[in-house]
C-alpha cells in the first residue's frame, strides 16, 4: 500500500487529478438562511457569493471519518492531510486536533494558501507517495511545496472583503477606497494588499506583471481561478502562457462557493507551484 492524502474542498482540484493521484476530499460548509450546505456534496445557489452565506471549516466528525478511511485504505502506512491555510480558516485547527485524537500516522501540513495554492501542495504529496515515499518523505515533499507556492487576485467590489475579515491590515481602506480594485497576495498564510489600482484592466495586468516576477525564468504550474467570470479567466491564461512559455498552461477552474462568499463575483486568482 502507500501513504495515502487528504484535502479540503477548497483545493480546487479538478476531478481527473483527484482520481489519478488518488486524493480525499473533506467539504467545506457554507451557512446560508439556517441551512449548512457542504461544498461538493449539495447543491449550492450559483450565486451564494450575491447573499448574506458564511463559512465554517469542516467538522471533527468529517475530519476523523476522512482520516480514518483514509487510513485504512492505506494498509497502515499512514496520512498527510492537507487544508486551506490556518490564517483564513479553522479547518487546519480541527484537522490538528482530530489527528492528534486518531493516530499518530496522520500528519496534518497547512498549506499557507487557499484554492490551487492549496491543491498544488497536496499534488506534491501525493506524487511522493505514487513514487514510494514513506510518510515522512510524504509529508516532507508536502512541507517543501508549501514553500514555493504564491497566489494573487483580484476582486471587482470589496463588498464581500469587508464583510468576510479576511483580510489583513485593510481596515484602513476597505471603508473609504471604494473606487478601488485591489490586487492581493497571499502571504505566509495570509490574505493582503499587494497593490490598489484605479480599474480592474489595470489591476488584472497588475497581477500578470507579479506572477511572471514570481515565477521568473525557470517552469512553474499555474492555475487561474475565477468567480463567474470564465472570459477572464481564459484571457489571463492566456497572457501567462505568453509570458511564461517554459509553464504548462494554466489549469482553469472556478473558485468555487466557500471562497467566492469572501471575495465576489468578477473576482481573478492565479496561483503558481515553483518548480523544486
Amino acid at each position: 500500500m502507500s501513504v495515502v492524502v487528504v484535502t479540503d474542498a477548497s483545493s480546487r482540484l479538478p476531478a481527473e487529478l483527484l482520481q489519478q493521484w488518488d486524493i480525499r476530499v473533506v467539504p467545506l460548509h457554507i451557512l446560508l438562511d439556517g441551512r449548512d450546505l457542504r461544498d461538493g456534496v449539495d447543491d449550492i445557489p450559483d450565486d451564494i457569493y450575491k447573499q448574506y452565506a458564511t463559512t465554517a471549516a469542516a467538522t471533527p466528525a468529517e475530519l476523523a471519518n476522512a482520516y480514518q478511511q483514509a487510513l485504512a485504505d492505506s494498509g497502515g502506512d499512514g496520512v498527510v492531510a492537507v487544508h486551506l491555510s490556518s490564517a483564513l480558516s479553522g479547518t487546519f485547527g480541527a484537522a490538528q486536533r482530530t489527528a492528534a485524537d486518531l493516530d499518530a500516522n496522520v500528519r496534518v501540513v497547512d498549506s499557507r494558501s487557499a484554492a490551487m495554492g492549496t491543491g498544488f501542495v497536496a499534488l506534491a504529496a501525493a506524487r511522493a507517495a505514487a513514487a514510494g515515499g514513506d510518510l515522512d518523505a510524504v509529508a516532507g515533499a508536502a512541507g517543501a511545496a508549501v514553500s514555493r507556492g504564491r497566489a494573487f487576485a483580484v476582486v471587482h467590489r470589496l463588498d464581500n472583503l469587508r464583510r468576510s475579515g479576511r483580510i489583513g491590515g485593510a481596515k484602513a481602506w476597505l471603508g473609504t477606497a471604494l473606487a478601488l480594485k485591489p490586487v492581493l497576495r497571499i502571504d505566509d498564510g495570509k490574505l493582503v494588499l499587494a497593490q490598489r489600482v484605479r480599474t480592474v484592466t489595470h489591476a488584472t495586468a497588475a497581477m500578470i506583471d507579479r506572477v511572471c516576477e514570481a515565477v521568473g525564468e525557470g517552469p512553474a504550474a499555474l492555475a487561474v481561478h475565477h468567480v463567474a467570470n470564465p472570459d477572464g479567466a481564459k484571457e489571463v491564461a492566456a497572457t501567462l502562457a505568453e509570458r511564461l512559455p517554459g509553464c504548462e498552461p494554466a489549469i482553469i477552474t472556478p473558485l468555487g462557493p466557500v471562497l467566492a462568499v469572501h471575495v465576489g463575483a468578477g473576482a481573478i486568482v492565479v496561483c503558481l507551484q515553483l518548480a523544486d
